[in-house]
């Protein structure tokens, strides 16, 4: 296993993982290979670290997983994979779909077993479908594993395809390096336990320690209830349904002054508003010549935009952002969470966008969690060369989720000043919209835990002698259990073959009687 000593050791093994696939893979065969994946690994760091990470940073070992990796790309033509080149029947069966979050805060990855049927003529289709989601995923939230939930419950031999099985194992062992969190096996039933070890045996030494395995109650060690259908114990209400493909219930954050409103009248409100602050700052050159840095309040700070004291105090306490995503129309930072704590600085995270265009681009940010945070400004305009501060706070007693998501969206608008922003984010194609998305990640407080220790120390530490008893303890009969279980069958074993003898012993008796009476004179 090699070792990086920092950040300079990654970039000479991405820089050399470049140029020997150039010298080595791309010189005598060009058309080998999409342009397009051969593009983004001369751009694209994050996808070199990827390979490097997953073979342990052994440069002739990721050189051969991105070979193999690319031939498949092309091969099933992934990068012009959408929704209409996989069969309408495909969707409607709601055999594979993306939804919810595991504990941790990643997306799941549903398979429902029961509805698989092994068919050679669909199974290219089969395959295709899979890469699909795997790169809408990948394109979406790049650098976020998923967890894989392989639901069994009322399948059978029927329903065990190996060739699939291994196919998607391999998405994830060489063609999405990385992307795995975990796989939950639930509901096996016993007479599939040959198969998965096969199975097991096809994951490799990197992958193995991921998989798990659990009965419908053991399932929520994994996944809160709020994601897990009502027969694994669950309160999610999801029924998929197609169409529309299932995907994160994005919304308007609430207004600051009054309850949640629909989002078409909080669009509505804030285009009239930013739209004829747009208008306004277009008639004012000195407004808009080349500002360094612009903030965007609410309407409730309107009166106080020129007053740089009150900008400052905004993002006052509130840690700046330490990485970058480099989109199209605007840089997001950080580039893939927000962080929040209980402490009373932790409670607000910065988001900061830089235009990277020469046209002004229009933004709005959405959030899964709608009543938990508040967001200024949750939409406005950003001019040619600027950037804009939006802080995001918890609002009230609320906590931070590792499931909360926020999406950031941004269009280039052609006609600065002269559109309302409700109406342009309804006239605007889909295909001209930037989409970014965040998680949360929720930092640990270790301060109660210390005053805690400092206030009680003896009964902190008998409380934790309890504790370790108590585990030890529960290790044990844990312990017993399984050996109480092998005990049984043993014995079971043993009455069976005392069982088998005295047939036998009966049967000896009977050929020698049989044998005797035979040679007997008459």
């Amino acid at each position: 296993m090699a070792e990086l000593e920092g950040e300079q050791d990654l970039q000479k093994k991405i820089e050399e993982t470049r140029q020997r696939f150039q010298n080595e893979f791309i010189q005598d065969s060009t058309d080998k290979y999409d342009s397009r994946d051969v593009e983004r690994l001369q751009k694209d760091d994050a996808l070199v670290e990827g390979y490097l990470t997953w073979r342990l940073y052994a440069v002739d070992d990721a050189l051969k997983m991105i070979d193999e990796s690319f031939q498949w790309r092309k091969e099933f033509g992934v990068n012009d994979l959408t929704e209409s080149t996989i069969p309408k029947w495909m969707f409607e069966t709601g055999a594979v779909y993306l939804h919810g979050y595991d504990k941790e805060g990643n997306k799941l990855f549903w398979f429902k077993v029961k509805l698989h049927v092994k068919d050679a003529k669909t199974i290219m289709d089969k395959k295709k479908y899979v890469a699909f989601w795997l790169e809408r995923y990948a394109k979406k939230e790049p650098g976020m594993p998923l967890t894989v939930v392989f639901d069994m419950t009322d399948s059978g031999l029927s329903n065990i395809d190996m060739d699939f099985v291994k196919y998607v194992i391999n998405c994830f062992k060489v063609y999405y390096p990385k992307f795995l969190s975990k796989m939950i096996i639930v509901d096996m039933p016993w007479i599939m336990n040959a198969a998965w070890k096969i199975v097991k045996s096809w994951l490799g030494p990197e992958a193995i320690s991921k998989l798990k395995f659990a009965s419908r109650s053991e399932v929520q060690t994994f996944i809160g209830p709020e994601y897990l259908p009502s027969h694994m114990g669950g309160t999610d209400p999801f029924k998929y349904s197609y169409p529309p493909l299932p995907d994160d219930d994005f919304q308007t954050p609430i207004c600051d002054n009054g309850p949640i409103v629909s989002e078409d009248e909080t669009e509505s409100k804030e285009g009239e508003m930013e739209g004829k602050d747009s208008l306004e700052n277009s008639f004012n050159s000195e407004v808009v010549a080349k500002p360094k840095k612009v903030n965007f309040l609410d309407d409730s700070l309107r009166s106080e935009d020129n007053d740089k004291g009150d900008a400052s105090a905004r993002i006052k306490g509130v840690r700046k952002p330490l990485t970058t995503f480099k989109g199209l129309l605007l840089d997001v930072s950080p580039a893939e969470e927000l962080s929040f704590g209980s402490g009373e600085t932790e409670k607000k995270s910065l988001i900061i966008l830089s235009n990277v265009t020469k046209n002004q681009v229009a933004f709005k940010v959405r959030t899964t969690a709608p009543e938990k945070y508040r967001v200024k400004p949750s939409s406005s305009c950003c001019e040619p060369g600027a950037s804009v501060d939006i802080v995001v706070s918890l609002h009230g007693g609320s906590q931070a989720s590792p499931q909360d998501r926020f999406l950031v969206m941004a269009a280039e608008m052609d006609n600065a000043g002269s559109q309302e922003l409700a109406q342009f984010w309804k006239e605007v194609p889909k295909t001209k919209i930037m989409e970014h998305r965040l998680r949360c990640h929720v930092l640990e407080s270790i301060k109660p835990a210390l005053s805690l220790l400092r206030e009680c120390p003896i009964d902190a530490a008998t409380n934790g002698q309890q504790e370790l008893n108590t585990a030890q303890l529960m290790r044990v009969m844990a312990c017993n259990s399984r050996l109480e279980q092998k005990l049984n069958t043993c014995l079971w074993v043993q009455k069976v073959l005392i069982g088998l003898v005295l047939v036998l012993m009966v049967l000896n008796l009977l050929c020698l009687y049989l044998l005797g009476t035979a040679q007997r004179p008459s």
